[in-house]
């Protein structure tokens, strides 16, 4: 899996880190800890690159979803 960011060259680049880190499904807490900032900075990064209007776009391999053979067979015969 690769995550996109459209978008991310309008970020500053604190707010870049402070993105790829919510969107890897990390807490304010782990991201205070990582960055060593604060809970309220953190939280005023995030919405700024919010009202920036980038786009996460998650990147998935074909076979990962099973549409390019050796896929999961009663899917195939309920769509013949």
């Amino acid at each position: 899996m690769q995550i996109e960011i459209r978008g991310a060259e309008k970020l500053s680049y604190r707010e870049r880190q402070v993105v790829v880190l919510k969107e890897m499904g990390k807490s304010s807490a782990d991201i205070c800890r990582i960055l060593k900032i604060s809970a309220s900075t953190v939280a005023t990064l995030y919405n700024r690159a919010r009202n920036k209007g980038y786009e996460v776009v998650i990147v998935l391999p074909g076979d990962t979803l099973g549409i390019f053979g050796g896929g999961d067979e009663s899917f195939e015969a309920e769509t013949e």
